[in-house]
């Protein structure tokens, strides 16, 4: 397996978060790049409307709070617009929550959002996004994703091609281009049902996470938190049983380590898919339901399912509260496991750089479900041959560096992105 990438494409500019630094939103372009480049320290901040009381201090534009409060859905169309699909084009009305305006005041040089929501068969959801520059301007719009839970009425997909001189958009970030720095930005997410229709998609929340982060290879590993000889009881799954099955989703089973990662955690917290929702797979398929993971969390232009968000949607779809973000350290990490939350880390490494892991990625995904007693890192690696295998200890220095660097010879490092995954009754640490 050396050299496989097994989740998504290569990024550049990925960021570890280990602190905190304010840069004024006057800084000129060029004070602000200057900054940027001299800072030593990551800066990183998440932020989220949650439910309907959150949620209705946005502006409105058709969308209401739903009966229960708990979340937004279509109240009086303001449109109508027509789209093409597995069952041919459909006309759907819409309509629209704009969120207020975040100032982070960061000068970031990335933005990843995060949504929750329920998408009954003909409905689905555009996320957008617009940021608000360090020099005081606004960018336009940006799409960063079309999705539904399921795939009957429309491909869930990202939107290729979108760059101008403040930012691009790669696969399900947004990158600031040259100086730009953003200091805020907005969330705009249109809800869409098939006119006619009772059914309503539900958004449940919105946010974004923010970052800016130096140029590094090596990052110092933070102190114990007091999670050493802890270990979670997350069940184990092998992307590599799935070998070649159904390729239509991103090309096999062998490159299925986010949404095998993410099948994990529902397991964990005790949701998943049910009887009904399987019976499309083959009978006697093992492990069906990672098959399943592959199939909702799939991305139609970026042609596979390691989109980052799509994955913590799928997850948020059973009930649980997900969100991407960036880690500070090591030492948030055990944090978390201390709280009872397995995180999934990005991470990319040679073969010789993570001892006991037999391969080299580009791209790949780890649940950290512990910490041995020496403080190294328990994960459960969805690379391993068979389920069995599944649990590895990986050096505490080691993991350290692979999953908070971003740059590292022959390609960019992850910056300790992270899947925070956890059901209602869990608060994160």
């Amino acid at each position: 397996m050396t050299g496989t990438s097994f989740s998504r494409r290569s990024r550049r500019g990925l960021a570890a978060l280990v602190g905190l630094t304010l840069l004024t939103p006057t800084a000129t372009p060029a004070q602000a790049g200057e900054a940027s480049r001299n800072r030593q320290e990551p800066v990183i901040a998440y932020h989220e409307w949650r439910s309907a009381a959150d949620l209705t201090r946005g502006e409105l534009d058709g969308t209401t709070a739903a009966p229960d409060g708990g979340a937004l859905v279509v109240g009086t169309p303001v449109g109508t617009v027509d789209r093409d699909g597995p069952g041919g084009t459909r006309t759907y009305e819409y309509a629209t929550w704009t969120s207020p305006e975040r100032r982070d005041d960061l000068a970031a040089t990335e933005l990843v959002p995060s949504w929750n929501a329920v998408t009954p068969a003909g409905t689905w959801l555009r996320v957008e996004v617009r940021a608000v520059t360090a020099q005081g301007g606004r960018t336009g719009w940006y799409s960063l994703g079309d999705w539904a839970s399921g795939d009957s009425h429309i491909l869930r997909t990202t939107v290729p091609g979108q760059s101008d001189s403040h930012a691009r958009v790669n696969v399900d970030t947004l990158v600031a281009a040259g100086a730009t720095r953003f200091d805020g930005y907005q969330l705009r997410v249109t809800l869409y049902r098939e006119a006619g229709s009772d059914l309503t998609p539900e958004l449940v929340m919105a946010g974004a996470m923010v970052s800016d982060v130096p140029t590094r290879s090596e990052v110092p590993t933070g102190p114990g938190a007091g999670a050493w000889g802890t270990e979670l009881a997350v069940p184990r799954y092998s992307q590599n049983v799935h070998r070649g099955k159904y390729p239509e989703y991103g090309g096999g089973g062998e490159v299925w380590c986010s949404p095998t990662s993410t099948t994990m955690l529902l397991e964990y917290w005790g949701v998943g898919p049910s009887e009904e929702d399987l019976s499309w797979i083959e009978d006697g398929y093992v492990d069906p339901q990672v098959a399943h993971a592959a199939r909702h969390t799939y991305d139609h232009d970026y042609a596979g399912a390691g989109n980052w968000p799509f994955n913590t949607a799928y997850a948020a779809h059973f009930g649980l509260r997900a969100h991407v973000t960036r880690l500070a350290s090591i030492t948030e990490l055990e944090e978390h496991i201390m709280a009872g939350i397995p995180v999934i880390t990005s991470v990319s490494f040679r073969a010789d750089e993570l001892d006991g892991a037999g391969y080299g990625t580009n791209g790949h995904l780890f649940v950290v479900v512990g910490f041995d007693d020496e403080g190294n890192v328990i994960v459960n690696d969805p690379a391993s041959p068979d389920n069995e295998a599944v649990r590895r200890v990986y050096d505490r220095d080691q993991f350290n560096t692979v999953w908070l660097r971003t740059q590292r010879e022959g390609g960019s490092g992850p910056g300790g992105i992270a899947y925070v995954i956890r059901d209602a009754d869990t608060p994160l640490p």
